[in-house]
């Protein structure tokens, strides 16, 4: 599937008003952070950005692939849907092993899944502590170890140019191997995030407030050289997290 470019038209904010941007456009290999307060309109975007809407939700945005509307089929055939969503609230009804249900996102996605699940499995295991096995259950995996396997799944299954993440920060895993991971693959990434070394490691920060994308931001040579000690900082913060979990005693 050959995405050029991902356009996003203005909608209405809560309170019906017109957005103050007329429209943006995302290009492969670009990086873009959704930022905001709870209840700003961070998921309702990427919501927008999954259904590829077209004036026919709640924020009346419009999306284009290509400068086209999509085809009907993007949204409803998942072996033509261009776009994965990772959400936070992951959770598995199946009591199906891992390798059964990555075979069977292979199977929906009209895939040969030889190869797909060891891989899969491989750069799942990059991005979490907690080893993933081919034989564990989906429905005991943690949060991370979910989060990981889907980042995973949707790079070597999925295979979808235009990847949605929903705080990956909260789970537990490698972010910044987690974006590096996706970064490599050239695709059009979009992170809804909280979290400031997620933000500053993109390309375009978006800002929401009241269901609207209030400013769009270029992260600047300035704010390259900060992040570089927020990434310091944070990696500090990695380790004495891990010291924590494992029992010892902190000292400085």
């Amino acid at each position: 599937m050959n995405i050029k470019k991902l356009t996003v038209f203005s909608g209405i904010d809560k309170n019906g008003e017109a957005e103050r941007f007329k429209k943006f456009e995302i290009f492969p290999g670009n990086t873009v952070a959704i930022v905001g307060p709870t209840g700003s309109g961070k998921t309702s975007l990427v919501t927008d950005i999954e259904m590829l809407a077209q004036r026919d939700t709640v924020t009346r945005r419009k999306i284009l692939i290509n400068d086209k509307v999509p085809p009907f089929s993007y949204r409803q055939d998942p072996s033509k849907n261009p776009i994965v969503l990772i959400t936070q609230h992951t959770n598995f009804l199946a009591d199906l092993r891992v390798d059964e249900f990555l075979k069977l996102h292979a199977l929906s996605r009209k895939m040969k899944s030889r190869g797909a699940v060891p891989k899969t499995l491989m750069l799942t295991n990059k991005l979490t502590g907690e080893k993933v096995t081919e034989n564990m259950k989906m429905t005991v995996l943690s949060g991370g170890q979910t989060r990981a396997l889907m980042i995973a799944d949707s790079i070597v299954i999925g295979n979808a140019p235009i990847v949605l993440l929903d705080e990956i920060e909260n789970a537990g895993i490698f972010k910044k191997e987690a974006m590096g991971m996706v970064k490599e693959e050239g695709k059009i990434i979009l992170f809804v995030t909280h979290d400031p070394v997620v933000a500053l490691l993109c390309d375009i920060r978006l800002v929401m407030k009241n269901g609207s994308i209030m400013k769009i931001l270029r992260t600047s040579e300035r704010e390259k050289k900060a992040r570089k000690r927020v990434i310091e900082q944070d990696i500090m913060i990695s380790v004495i997290r891990e010291r924590v979990r494992r029992g010892e005693i902190i000292k400085f």
